[in-house]
């Protein structure tokens, strides 16, 4: 793993901020996402993530945290939070910006147990595919104290297989839709193509069920988004 993501974290969190990170997938060009987003304050977060600070209760788990923001506002708030991330970049950034339980480790590694579980900014992309939903749910569930609750979010993205007659193509041999290949890059260098997962509210309704979850819809965004929680 290069760590491109971390590396562009560390160079806005230390004043060398000249260009953006950029996304691409195989169904969409390349996207700009502008730094400045990551660092982002509790005022300038999306209504959906406002929601799921508002519902945050007990002990958080903050999954792939990024340079921290989730995390930080709810330390604010006096929450007891662990942060973790697979990017050692995004790591250094949330401890310099005064996380104070960041930690390096993929989400099939941990072990302690919460109460709120955060899986935000389409949180569903870090099961990568829908076969491997239940599994990431199973373990999930393993981490929660009773009477805990999952926070994620995700977006339904069939309207980019939309026509310009409004009809829907879709490939029906090809795996899931919201299965995208997504290629990061940063200053000329780019990771390794990864597999993201964008999981429409009714399919994910279904993996929930099949691990003995209940998913409830919490709120829909703007643009096919939407936040669920899950218990």
């Amino acid at each position: 793993m290069r760590d491109i993501f971390g590396k562009a974290l560390l160079d806005y969190y230390n004043g060398n901020y000249t260009e953006d990170v950029y996304t691409a997938t195989n169904i969409s060009d390349e996207d700009e996402l502008p730094l400045p987003f990551l660092f982002r304050n509790y005022e300038e977060m999306p209504i959906l993530e406002k929601k799921a600070m508002g519902m945050a209760k007990g002990r958080v788990l903050d999954v792939g945290c990024g340079a921290g923001s989730h995390g930080l506002y709810l330390q604010e708030q006096g929450f007891d939070v662990k942060a973790i991330d697979v990017s050692k970049g995004a790591i250094e950034v949330s401890r310099k910006r005064g996380l104070k339980n960041a930690e390096v480790i993929a989400l099939l590694d941990e072990t302690e147990k919460f109460d709120t579980i955060l899986l935000l900014m389409n949180g569903s992309g870090i099961f990568q595919e829908l076969s491997k939903v239940p599994l990431y749910l199973n373990h999930l569930k393993s981490l929660l104290n009773p009477g805990g609750q999952i926070l994620l979010d995700s977006t339904d993205i069939i309207y980019m297989y939309e026509d310009e007659d409004g009809g829907i193509w879709q490939d029906l041999n090809a795996n899931y839709y919201g299965e995208l290949d997504y290629l990061v890059s940063y200053k000329g260098e780019s990771e390794p193509l990864t597999t993201w997962l964008y999981i429409d509210f009714e399919t994910l309704v279904t993996a929930c069920k099949s691990v003995g979850l209940e998913c409830e819809l919490v709120m829909e965004g703007e643009h096919y988004d939407y936040l669920a929680r899950v218990y």
